[in-house]
């Protein structure tokens, strides 16, 4: 016989937002493949874009091992997010994502943003979406002290929302987005803007595949997606 638990309609949605919302994975890419030059490091540009959405040290330590000089990671780190706040200005939201969050939240569902970006990276890209009324609030690595692939972010989110996993979704657009879903045992909506392919999104587990964000309102909005309807559980 299924469990049965009370259920008082409180559902909520938490985004990533590097390359889900705000298209920034590819400045990202470059920025640690000049920091990682700069630093003695020649790192392909390719294996640098699959580690995008992991936090700064776990990305780090992806890429140049375990056994690597960690006394420059701080130094690695900073001079990332130097190159990065160069392109502060060029940042710009995806077509969709504003109208996404306003909707969710107009929906009645709980938005909290979900990210590895650092405390001023994450108020630039705030600026950037321009839906601060659709917010209930936003966590980063800051918060836990541990980013994606670990869960903790996530956690942080539902406990801003008040929320259990099995009354939220996850919108993210990495693998590492999915994983960290998966271990809190929340369905991960997945867009493929971040330059990770359906298949693999697929493979990791994420419960559906949307080209963007748009086409992700899109299906909302004609009620394909009953993961996003307030009161439903999977």
């Amino acid at each position: 016989m299924a469990e049965q638990h009370d259920d008082d309609g409180k559902r909520g949605v938490l985004f990533d937002v590097d390359g889900t919302l705000v298209d920034t994975n590819y400045l990202h890419a470059v920025a640690w493949w000049q920091t990682f030059r700069r630093f003695g490091h020649d790192v392909p540009m390719s294996a640098i874009h699959r580690t995008i959405g992991m936090g700064g040290t776990t990305l780090i330590e992806h890429l140049l091992g375990t056994d690597r000089e960690t006394g420059q990671d701080d130094a690695i780190k900073d001079t990332h997010a130097a190159l990065f706040s160069a392109q502060w200005p060029s940042l710009r939201a995806f077509d969709g994502a504003r109208d996404l969050l306003l909707h969710c939240a107009d929906s009645g569902l709980a938005v909290v943003l979900a990210t590895s970006a650092s405390e001023e990276e994450l108020a630039v890209l705030r600026q950037v979406l321009d839906a601060e009324a659709a917010l209930i609030g936003a966590t980063n690595a800051t918060d836990t002290g541990i980013s994606k692939p670990s869960p903790d972010i996530l956690e942080a989110a539902l406990e801003t929302a008040g929320l259990k996993p099995d009354e939220a979704v996850f919108v993210g657009d990495a693998v590492w987005d999915v994983i960290a879903a998966n271990k809190l045992g929340m369905p991960t909506l997945a867009v493929t803007t971040g330059g990770t392919s359906e298949a693999e999104l697929r493979d990791a587990g994420a419960a559906r595949v949307y080209r963007d964000v748009r086409e992700l309102l899109n299906a909302i909005r004609a009620g394909d997606v009953p993961e996003l309807i307030k009161g439903a559980r999977q």
